[in-house]
């Protein structure tokens, strides 16, 4: 490795470290603001409890979340200041390509790549288990329960499912239900209902148009009528954590959970796949922001570093912006969630190529 390889590569790391040392902070003050009544609310939380349980795991959620932006806007910062103080113009001088220049880049991109990786399929999901569990203690308000939701799979046990196409917590009800018990993969009960709906004071589902299913050897046995009143093993507001579940669980307990309900016939499991996709897509955007922002910021501007952190940070959040709406669409039924998620990569991976190849013909 050249002086002058190990020379950006120092730059490259210890820019991105000190950005993200300067966002975590400012990210812990905003939600200590925003969360110091509601932590007073509780005698008993003691603030090693607050600081163990809570704001450990916020940095590692956050943390993890902040490197692309951390990324981009350090890359951005000192490859200007590089092209501000003509060194960029010296290093072409010496006969070194664009395309070389790159190299120390690529080598910093790859380390935080793979410690992105690590993080998002082992760390991260056991922070987000303890983070989610200090939610719903002490800060989320138990009463505060609408919400609308819908393609709800649910495991109630080993070899029983629930399928929900939509819910409301407010209201207690949802629409399409079905309920599966398996044998391995063999399917052996199932009981589909138009409606189903939670009577509070009884502790029991009302299910309308209802037809049972069952499944054997030899032949299939099917009754139906107008309204069951029967019980489950899961209360309305398990549901809404339903998306903390692929969150909670590592990629191989994830990966395991996915192809065991593809093999039993679960219909959606975008939700899941989005989960998967995104613990890869997300880390892999280290290369394509790092080419983005060199090609952004190899060009001594009139305006000066300042023009090139605003053209950053703007394409910067759209990339957030276009990673938000690609997981909400990636989750719906009807789309491929592998796509959606690594949509917004393809797309600024394209700009990136574009903005690369105009810069090493020069």
């Amino acid at each position: 490795m050249r002086i002058l390889d190990k020379y950006i590569l120092k730059k490259y790391l210890s820019s991105f470290a000190l950005v993200l040392a300067l966002l975590i902070p400012i990210a812990i003050a905003i939600d200590i603001s925003e969360k110091v009544d509601k932590f007073l609310r509780h005698a008993n939380l003691s603030v090693g409890e607050i600081i163990r349980d809570y704001y450990v795991n916020f940095v590692i959620i956050y943390g993890n979340t902040f490197l692309p932006l951390a990324l981009f806007i350090a890359v951005i910062f000192f490859t200007s200041k590089l092209a501000g103080n003509t060194e960029i113009i010296a290093i072409h001088s010496a006969k070194i390509s664009f395309t070389r220049f790159l190299k120390p880049y690529f080598i910093g991109a790859t380390l935080v790549t793979v410690f992105s990786l690590a993080m998002n399929h082992f760390v991260v999901p056991n922070s987000n288990k303890t983070f989610s569990e200090f939610n719903r203690t002490y800060i989320k308000n138990k009463n505060q329960n609408t919400t609308y939701l819908s393609n709800v799979n649910l495991q109630l046990g080993p070899n029983d499912y629930i399928f929900i196409k939509n819910f409301t917590t407010d209201r207690n009800m949802g629409y399409n239900f079905s309920y599966e018990i398996f044998d391995g993969n063999k399917l052996k009960f199932k009981l589909m209902s138009d409606n189903i709906r939670w009577i509070e004071k009884d502790s029991t589902y009302s299910l309308i148009n209802y037809k049972k299913r069952y499944i054997f050897s030899d032949r299939d046995s099917i009754k139906s009528g107008t309204k069951l009143d029967t019980t489950f093993n899961f209360m309305p507001n398990d549901l809404v954590s339903i998306d903390y579940m692929a969150k909670e669980m590592n990629s191989i307990k994830l990966n395991e959970f996915i192809n065991q309900s593809k093999a039993r016939g679960v219909s959606n499991l975008n939700t899941y796949l989005v989960e998967l996709h995104k613990r890869t897509s997300l880390p892999i955007s280290s290369y394509i922001l790092t080419l983005l922002a060199v090609s952004l910021a190899s060009k001594k501007r009139r305006g000066g570093m300042g023009v090139n952190l605003a053209i950053g940070i703007s394409l910067m959040f759209l990339y957030v912006f276009f990673l938000k709406i690609s997981e909400v669409l990636g989750a719906g039924a009807d789309t491929n969630s592998f796509f959606m998620v690594w949509m917004p990569n393809l797309f600024f991976g394209a700009i990136a190529l574009y903005l690369y190849i105009k810069n090493a013909k020069k």
